[in-house]
């Protein structure tokens, strides 16, 4: 018996849809304080440890360890600041070229920037919402030269330092490919993992690929410490190295107070990792109705033309950080009103981020064919997202 046809969307039925998995209106992405939080800060308020030397800040590093696997974590203020660092250690400086996706957040570029580099941008593919492999390889054939077992524009003649892979709204980049690009072109591969965690690739978690891997902790991500990041690495020397630079470089000593380096106060406080401490401890509660909140948002759109619910990649088991609907290539039209519609029924939606390489700052820098960036642009809405709605499904 053949399969029944696709009926071509409304706005209506987009949010008809909506209604049928939220029975309320939604933030796009809320923080949910069901567990220690409380007690955990008032620990803090009444020991006097609030700044960024504490037990909570050695634990809450301990446990990023034993949650991602990754041997090392340095927690960071906020996930800018851990790619600040990384960016840092990893050699980038003046007039270097870091490769980054245009389709990101603007911490990506901002970090290169701070380091006085310039982002080169690349092309995103729709497969993972990151930077596409083969389009990326084919470009640095065409655009990139190898001398003593370095990178070089071939264009600008400036040093090609190192790759962002960023895995957007949580879904991971092609880590196997793009690793090989960096082996190919001796570049360093670095991971803005600041939407990723409790995100896999090929069975491990995200962090593993990459030098080194910036977190983000913002209000709006799975587990917030209100504020904050960290820098994850398998590398004790550059462990250590981020800890110290991200500790004002200062030199360790019981009461002189010396520094050796021009370092950076990129601590967590104690008091914002008491509250990622009690947040990592719900962290698989809150994966999992993340993705009863997606399996619903899927079943809730399969039935439409013309758009559908984003899901994971092949080999990776995503967060679904922010929830994904994404257009048709021929339905683009009907974008904003979606985005009115859905705001004015009370539920929060939003494009993604216009592409870095459309923001004034950075129109002059290097970059490739961005068509597909471009085109996502247009087709892509992100709806509501936390945790706590998978509580009151209505599927």
């Amino acid at each position: 018996m053949a399969a029944a046809a696709l009926k071509n969307f409304t706005v209506e039925d987009v949010i008809t849809a909506l209604r049928n998995v939220l029975n309320q209106p939604a933030g796009l992405h809320e923080p949910t304080f069901s567990g220690n939080e409380w007690k955990y800060v008032k620990e803090c308020l009444d020991t006097g440890w609030v700044s960024s030397v504490g037990s909570y800040v050695d634990r809450f590093e301990k446990d990023l360890c034993a949650f991602t696997g990754v041997r090392y974590a340095i927690a960071t203020n906020n996930g800018t600041a851990a790619l600040h660092t990384i960016l840092l250690l990893s050699g980038v400086k003046q007039d270097d070229e870091v490769i980054i996706p245009s389709l990101t957040f603007i911490a990506t570029a901002n970090a290169v920037t701070y380091c006085g580099a310039i982002p080169h941008f690349a092309d995103t593919e729709e497969a993972t919402l990151s930077i596409d492999p083969e389009k990326l390889s084919r470009y640095l054939q065409e655009n990139a030269v190898l001398k003593n077992g370095a990178c070089f524009n071939a264009k600008t003649g400036r040093p090609i330092k190192a790759l962002i892979a960023m895995h957007t709204f949580g879904h991971p980049a092609d880590l196997n490919a793009l690793q090989g690009i960096c082996d190919r072109f001796c570049l360093t591969l670095i991971e803005d993992a600041a939407e990723s965690i409790g995100s896999y690739y090929n069975g491990r978690h995200t962090g593993h690929w990459g030098q080194m891997a910036a977190l983000s902790f913002n209000g709006n991500k799975v587990i917030t410490t209100g504020g904050g990041g960290a820098v994850l690495t398998n590398d004790e020397n550059i462990a250590v190295a981020a800890r110290h630079l991200t500790d004002t470089g200062k030199v360790p000593h019981p009461w002189l107070r010396e520094h050796d380096v021009v370092g950076f106060n990129y601590r967590l406080t104690n008091l914002n990792a008491a509250v990622g401490c009690a947040q990592l401890e719900q962290l698989p509660l809150f994966l999992q109705k993340k993705r009863a909140l997606a399996d619903a948002y899927n079943a809730a759109f399969s039935g439409l033309h013309g758009i559908k619910f984003f899901q994971e990649p092949q080999h990776c088991q995503s967060n679904y950080w922010l929830n994904v609907l994404m257009l048709d290539s021929d339905h683009i039209a009907y974008r904003d009103d979606i985005l009115k519609a859905a705001n004015n029924a009370g539920f929060r939606a939003q494009p993604t981020w216009t592409p870095v390489h459309r923001l004034t700052m950075y129109q002059g820098c290097p970059r490739m064919d961005l068509s597909h960036t471009n085109g996502l642009f247009e087709r892509i809405i992100n709806i509501p997202s936390s945790p706590h709605l998978a509580d009151k499904i209505t599927t």
